[in-house]
């Protein structure tokens, strides 16, 4: 984001001139030594496989069909990840299905958020896309 700001620096050095644009980095808070999961893992919510054979031969399987209810959701929904309350994993031997894991987010960069409870632990593998069968 692009903010206009007037800011007071020291210019003993007379390094900088009326008029000079800068760029600054503003930290409003920071965290060292933190679970972090990528926000995509927060927004994201497994599907249930359909079935692979096309009703109605090759054509209909060509033509975009209408979603069905309850499939997607829309956009605004999953853009917060602070309501998010659990993320999915895969197992630790990579064989068998997802589970939801608990969470508590903290706080966020846009593009990773900050774990500050549940049951999440360092080393599990968040599940942030999936795609579907068949697909390459």
């Amino acid at each position: 984001m692009t903010y206009l700001t007037y800011l007071d620096v020291d210019n003993g050095e007379l390094s900088l001139r009326p008029g000079m644009t800068a760029t600054a980095t503003i930290i409003a808070m920071q965290r060292d030594d933190v679970l972090l999961v990528p926000n995509a893992a927060l927004r994201f919510t497994p599907t249930v496989a359909e079935k692979a054979t096309p009703k109605g031969g090759i054509v209909s399987s060509l033509i975009p069909s209408r979603p069905r209810n309850g499939t997607r959701k829309s956009g605004a929904a999953g853009a917060s990840t602070a309501q998010a309350r659990a993320v999915w994993v895969l197992p630790k031997d990579g064989k068998g299905a997802a589970v939801a894991v608990a969470v508590r987010p903290g706080i966020s960069d846009g593009r990773m958020t900050e774990i500050v409870g549940g049951d999440l632990q360092v080393g599990m593998r968040v599940i942030t896309d999936q795609k579907r069968a068949g697909a390459k």
